[in-house]
């Protein structure tokens, strides 16, 4: 790692959080990371939690402590400045594992985006800006086992210690150029994040790479796999992908042994995993391969209606727009209109500011600063862009 002395006091008693939170209501602005253990349970939880401030650090076992309820006014309070690096896992898994929901975000992977940073990631920033260097050897590690290493929990100190000074450093980065206030929308934003229900996201072969090119026989076996995959996953407490790969789960569906020598000379799974479950995965592949052909799944399709030819230039028109200006501005172009957004403008065709007030997902830094432009590029799709390359703001900063 680095040669530096980290300083950290670790929180492994209720008495104990309840202090630090007194302290933690206390600041300015705090900075905050987690690690979990993901690479090896069924259930990821939240291992342990790191809080740097100006002052002090701290290093919170929830384990340990169990109920981290005195942390949720802290992370509520709109006054605190909570800075995260990438974000969204953060904040879905706080309030997946505590119920904690979190107000004034400012997330500095983000701003580097809106600043046009072409490496984002902490390891990289915390090298080029302030020559340290991130000992990744931890990364994989199972925060879960008990007790840490003082080396695992000044590892997981250092990503958070220099989160203060780089956000203050990346604010005023973003206020020469006006853009603080689009990247403290997006951090009320990110505040509203909260973990989807399992129950709501529909077959499991939706979420697996390639099932989309599987015709319907291939996708119910697929999704029997699938299940039978995290049915033992669950038994054995560890991540779907270490019980059986998605590599192996194609490779069945293909060769479709049919017993145990077939499946013994497929040589898809191992000993190990024959032993293991074997024979209920072959129970597994023949029901699903005997089940009537009506009752198959088929891949949902996404119907793409036909564009209208004005419709088709607009679209094309404000992808163009979006391409230019963030090239200009020096910005990932893809945060200034996404796909759906840009689909709604040309489809809708918003004429006014007011009308623009009503297209849903358009955030108040895109109307404030770019609205004028989208409405002109709507408006008259096949101008030339070049007379809107500058915004008002643009302009001020660049006499």
């Amino acid at each position: 790692m680095n040669d530096l002395k980290i300083s950290y006091r670790l929180i492994e008693t209720a008495p104990d959080l309840e202090q630090a939170a007194n302290l933690l209501a206390g600041a300015e602005i705090i900075a905050v990371d987690l690690e979990a253990d993901s690479l090896y349970h069924f259930r990821e939880k939240v291992c342990l939690i790191q809080i740097a401030t100006e002052a002090f650090n701290l290093a919170i076992d929830p384990l340990a402590v169990g109920d981290l309820s005195p942390l949720q006014p802290v992370m509520a309070n709109p006054a605190i400045r909570k800075v995260f690096h990438g974000s969204d896992y953060d904040l879905r898994s706080l309030y997946r594992d505590f119920q904690i929901a979190v107000d004034n975000i400012f997330d500095t992977q983000l701003a580097c985006r809106f600043l046009g940073l072409k490496e984002t990631g902490l390891e990289a920033l915390l090298r080029n800006r302030f020559q340290v260097a991130l000992d990744k050897k931890y990364q994989k590690q199972d925060w879960s086992a008990r007790p840490l290493s003082p080396e695992m929990l000044a590892y997981g100190i250092l990503d958070v210690i220099y989160l203060i000074p780089l956000a203050r450093a990346l604010e005023k980065e973003l206020s020469a150029r006006n853009r603080l206030a689009w990247v403290e929308e997006e951090g009320k934003i990110l505040s509203r994040i909260r973990p989807g229900s399992p129950l709501d996201r529909g077959p499991l072969f939706l979420r697996f790479k390639g099932a989309s090119g599987l015709d319907p026989r291939s996708l119910s076996i697929l999704e029997a796999l699938l299940q039978f995959r995290n049915a033992q996953a669950e038994k054995m407490d560890r991540p779907p992908f270490k019980v059986l790969g998605n590599e192996p789960i194609l490779e069945l569906i293909q060769k479709n042994p049919l017993n145990m020598p077939e499946l013994r000379e497929s040589k898809i799974l191992t000993e190990r995993q024959i032993a293991i479950f074997g024979q209920p995965l072959l129970d597994r592949l023949r029901e699903a391969a005997d089940s009537p052909a009506t009752g198959f799944p088929g891949y949902p399709q996404r119907a793409r209606p036909k564009m209208a030819a004005a419709v088709r230039r607009r679209f094309k028109a404000l992808k163009a727009w979006k391409e230019a200006r963030g090239d200009h501005l020096g910005m990932d172009p893809t945060l200034l209109l996404n796909s759906a957004l840009i689909q709604w403008l040309a489809e809708k065709k918003p004429l006014t500011r007011q009308d623009l007030e009503a297209v849903p997902g358009l955030k108040t830094w895109q109307k404030e600063e770019f609205g004028e432009e989208i409405l002109a590029v709507l408006a008259q799709p096949g101008k030339e862009m070049s007379p809107l390359l500058l915004t008002t703001t643009d302009k001020k900063e660049y006499k």
